[in-house]
């Protein structure tokens, strides 16, 4: 055997695969939206949707380990390659009956949600692009060949973090609750993304297992098949290559705007205290607010002159220079966190008078005990609240003593009486141990 003949018998995929009756059969079974299969997935949503409302990254992956979403459509990528229309009839219905099901669980959630911020979670999943086009293709390739294996390993928890199929759900359930179709829009996209090209690479990667049709078809309709799939992947594509365009050029705005900014103004010592960068406004603007630095008209007009060396273009130059209105933002801002200031105080003075009722000072009690009450050993004491009913609490003083002798006797009623003296109260309870 030649080099040639080892490289491609060592990156054969046939070494260690299923059965491929074993294999459909599970693919099948996995189809279906019946009882538990709809419990898991609802419970999922709810987990994920949580997860996205607090931003909680762990509690998203968790969600999408459960989730069983993958079921039909790797059911659509074997019945498209096998040519199995019953099967991607039925993987079709429950994929809509899963998708139905959980933007109406998440809607449902995010609507009697207290919590409407807009987390990161939420909004990396508003504007799909390429990238996520390239995750999906490579999990689907990944998640149908372990699922081709005799050994399933791990790659198939993998593949449903990678694929990410439940975020997206969610977060288009996030905006029907909160009426944003935009993300609505832009996070069903990213949904869509993701199950057309994980049934995309299932395809590929069963038509190169060379699986039996279930029927035989003539070649102009085999041809027909991968005509309407190659136009859809192009149809899937064009607006991720889009979308991935604006964003790279949206950073690479941004990053010329900072080097402006520190060219400019910081390594000038002007102290900026407010900055606003509108990507998306027409045209582009910068606005910006310094501490004690005033510019001219002159100043502001070469200024703008200056954008365009730095591949700032269609972009209005905005500083605000009104005292009075940057004073009035600097002193609602301070007001703002001198309430907060002082709301926090009171609640420290409460806890303080609070800790009051309970504290003692034990070193002068303690030495004093020594010397009225020499016998006494291992002394402590505190305050307690009694509940003596549901409708009265009060606070009892409790002495705690040992002897140093076992036969050797006190006088209580001294020490009672001297403990009601010190303590100013009449709720004493002594305790020999």
């Amino acid at each position: 055997m030649n080099t040639l003949d080892s490289f491609f018998e060592f990156i054969n995929l046939h070494n260690g695969e299923e059965q491929k009756h074993k294999v459909l059969e599970s693919v099948k079974n996995n189809v279906s939206f019946r009882g538990s299969n709809l419990w898991i997935l609802a419970c999922a949503i709810v987990i994920a949707s949580v997860g996205l409302n607090v931003n909680s990254t762990a509690v998203i992956i968790g969600a999408m380990l459960i989730s069983p979403l993958m079921g039909p459509i790797v059911g659509a990528g074997f019945a498209l390659a096998i040519y199995d229309f019953n099967l991607l009839k039925k993987s079709g219905k429950n994929l809509l009956i899963a998708t139905v099901v959980s933007l109406i669980v998440a809607t449902i959630y995010f609507f009697i949600s207290p919590f409407k911020e807009t987390q990161s979670e939420l909004l990396a999943r508003t504007t799909p692009n390429i990238y996520d086009v390239v995750i999906a293709f490579f999990g689907g390739l990944v998640g149908a060949i372990a699922l081709t294996r005799v050994e399933k390993g791990n790659p198939i928890p993998g593949v449903a973090i990678a694929t990410a199929l439940m975020p997206p759900l969610c977060t288009a359930g996030y905006g029907l609750a909160t009426s944003n179709f935009s993300y609505f829009f832009g996070a069903f996209y990213l949904y869509t993304i993701n199950c057309f090209f994980i049934c995309v690479s299932t395809f590929f990667i069963v038509k190169y297992l060379r699986y039996e049709p279930v029927k035989i078809l003539n070649n102009k309709f085999e041809k027909q098949i991968r005509v309407g799939i190659s136009i859809l992947i192009l149809v899937m594509i064009i607006p991720s290559f889009y979308m991935a365009y604006n964003l790279f050029q949206e950073k690479k705005y941004t990053q010329n705007v900072d080097r402006f900014i520190t060219n400019e103004f910081i390594n000038n010592s002007y102290t900026l205290i407010y900055k606003e960068i509108k990507f998306n406004s027409k045209p582009r603007k910068i606005e910006l607010a310094f501490l004690t630095k005033k510019f001219s008209d002159e100043e502001l007009k070469l200024l703008n002159q200056k954008l365009e060396l730095y591949d700032i273009t269609n972009t209005e130059l905005n500083i605000k220079q009104d005292t009075k209105d940057i004073k009035s933002e600097i002193l609602n801002e301070l007001n703002n966190q001198n309430k907060i200031l002082s709301e926090k105080d009171f609640l420290i003075n409460n806890l303080q008078n609070e800790l009051k009722k309970y504290k003692f000072d034990n070193s002068e009690i303690h030495q004093e005990l020594k010397i009225l009450f020499p016998e006494l050993k291992n002394v402590s004491f505190g305050k307690h609240l009694l509940i003596q009913n549901t409708d009265s609490t009060k606070i009892l003083t409790v002495f705690l003593y040992q002897i140093d002798k076992p036969n050797q006797k006190i006088d209580r009623y001294k020490l009672e009486e001297w403990l009601k003296q010190k303590f100013k109260t009449t709720d004493i309870k002594i305790i020999q141990q």
